[in-house]
Formats: C-alpha cells, structure tokens, sequence
C-alpha cells in the first residue's frame, strides 16, 4: 500500500473500569475514573479546534443504557479463560443499573456526544474486554463476543469498521473473523521484541517493562512509522507510541517524552508514512492540565506538519478505506 502523504492516526482505549477490573479497584483508581467524564469533552474540544480525528475504541458494555440492555447482548459464548479473573461477567450482577447510579461501567452520554459531534469515530475494544491470548479462550468464544459488539453498536446507530485488541493482545487468527464481519482495521503493535503480545508472561517480565519504559524518552525501538499492511483482510494500522501520561515524580523526563513524539511525527510526514498515537482517556485523569498542555503541543506540531508536509490526520477507517480503494 502506498501513501500519497503522511498520516496521523489517534486511537484511544475506552474502556472505564471495565479495562482494569483484573488488575486493580475502583477505590484505588476513582479518581481518574471519575475524571473521565470531563476528559471526554475536551478531547473533542481541543480536537475540533486542531482539526484533529479521534477513534474512540469502545468497550461494548460501556454503549448499555442500563444493566438489563447490556443482560440483552450478552453472548452464550463466553470466554472460558482458564484463570477466571480475566472474565468481567462475574462482576455484572454487582454494577448499578445505569450510568447515573454508576459511571465507572456504563458511558452512554459520553458516547453520544462523540456520536453527534461527528468529526470521531467509534470503534470496538470487544464487547468484554476481550483477553485474545489468554489461555483457554477460543476463536468461537471471541466471534461471539465480537457479534454482541457489533450488534449492540448497531442498535446504537454505529457501525463497527476498526478494532483494537485489549492490552494489544492480538491473535492472528482472530483477525479473519474480524474481516468476516466487516472490520476494516486494527491496530497492531510496534514492530519490537518488548512490545510482543503473544506471550502474555513474558510481556510483564520486569525487563520488558523497564525497556518499554525508556522507550517512552528514549529513542530505543525506532520511530515505529509504517506503511499500513493488509493481514488476512484487516489493515493493520500498527502503533507507533502509546502516550504516557504525565508523571510528577518523572516530569524533568517530560520534555524528552513530547520530544520524541514530535521527532516521529515528523519523520512520518517527511517520509509518506504513518504515526499512530495511543491511549486511555482515564490516564488524562491525574495531572489532567499538565496532559492536556503535552496533548496541545503535539496539536500544534501536527498542524505545523500538515502546513509543511500535507500531513493528513484520519480516522483508523478513513485510513482504512484510502488504503483499500
């Protein structure tokens, strides 16, 4: 596939509690939890004023209105992990029934006013918070569940076009039934050894976290710039960099994180190529004026590249879509 320019993708994993329930509590983690809420609008905000697009990746149970809508969608395939904390169902009967009873499992205002601001896109980040290489789930297990997205979106008026696999777990295999049902593109990891998802262990190895971690600041995995690739009828659309939010104890390491970003970007718009940017709107939760100040400044890059480059920036459909035509 070739490009005609550069191109700036920003996907973010929406995912509320649903995405860390394995891994932490709500009590530890409410107040970027709580924030979201606020964050959301901002992004739109501050996207709008940059001519900036978005994909919002979406946990599906995040689009229920209510308790008893998300019961309605809820697959009869479901994932069997072998260990059974990976599995959100067993925390359904004990969520409120909306999202004014409990914002940290339901988003349906949020995803509304993303839906009528109509510059962003939607996608999924499976209807569960699906774990795709987790042992003792199956290919059927995660098609059902990738149908209860889909049809709980459509109900919603969205059409579910891009996929993002949560924690970046993607399984070769899973990305046919991606394209048997209509996803156009996912979003795969950067092409290093320290950010390999198939092995789940290994990835949390204390020496991968430390590597990944200064490769937020420092220039250890390359730029991670590319040309999108179709794989068994999905483009990949592959990370470049997640956006690490802002760190008190490592702000006088911020200046070289941002710097890194832009030193990327511009040589993706020099050199005809993609820069794919990610995160979670919840880690905008804590320091969140210091983030959006980072964001602001990647912002104005951007539209210092397109000035110089035509740097375009597109949603992971609309990239999609001009890679497939």
């Amino acid at each position: 596939m070739k490009l005609e320019q550069g191109h700036f993708v920003i996907s973010l994993d929406f995912e509320l509690y649903w995405g860390i329930f394995d891994v932490r509590t709500i009590e530890s983690y409410k107040k970027n939890l709580k924030k979201v809420s606020e964050v959301v609008p901002r992004l739109l905000q501050l996207s709008d004023q940059y001519n900036i697009k978005l994909t919002f990746a979406t946990v599906g149970f995040l689009l229920a209105n209510t308790k008893e809508e998300l019961r309605q969608y809820i697959p009869k395939k479901k994932p069997s992990y072998t260990n059974a904390n990976f599995s959100p169902y067993r925390l359904i009967d004990s969520i409120g029934n909306n999202e004014t009873e409990d914002p940290y499992h339901y988003a349906a205002s949020l995803i509304t006013q993303i839906k009528q601001n109509g510059n962003h896109e939607i996608g999924s980040h499976t209807f569960c918070h699906y774990f795709c290489n987790e042992v003792g789930q199956t290919a059927e297990e995660f098609e059902a569940d990738l149908v209860a997205n889909i049809k709980i979106a459509k109900k919603h008026g969205i059409a579910i076009k891009s996929i993002v696999f949560p924690r970046n777990q993607i399984n070769q295999n899973y990305l046919r039934i991606c394209a048997k049902h209509g996803v156009l593109s996912y979003r795969g990891t950067e092409n290093h050894w320290m950010y390999n998802t198939e092995n789940t262990k290994k990835l949390g190895k204390t020496k991968n976290r430390i590597y990944r971690l200064l490769d937020a600041y420092l220039n250890i995995s390359g730029f991670n710039t590319h040309i999108p690739e179709m794989q068994h009828g999905v483009v990949n659309i592959a990370s470049s960099r997640f956006l690490r939010g802002y760190s008190t104890k490592l702000r006088f390491l911020e200046n070289l994180k941002i710097q890194r970003i832009k030193r990327g970007m511009t040589f993706a718009a020099k050199h005809k190529q993609v820069y794919h940017l990610w995160w979670h709107p919840h880690n905008f939760g804590s320091n969140t004026e210091e983030n959006f100040k980072a964001l602001e400044t990647l912002f104005i890059h951007y539209n210092a590249l397109k000035n110089t480059y035509n740097f375009q920036c597109k949603t992971m459909k609309e990239l999609a879509e001009n890679c497939t035509s």
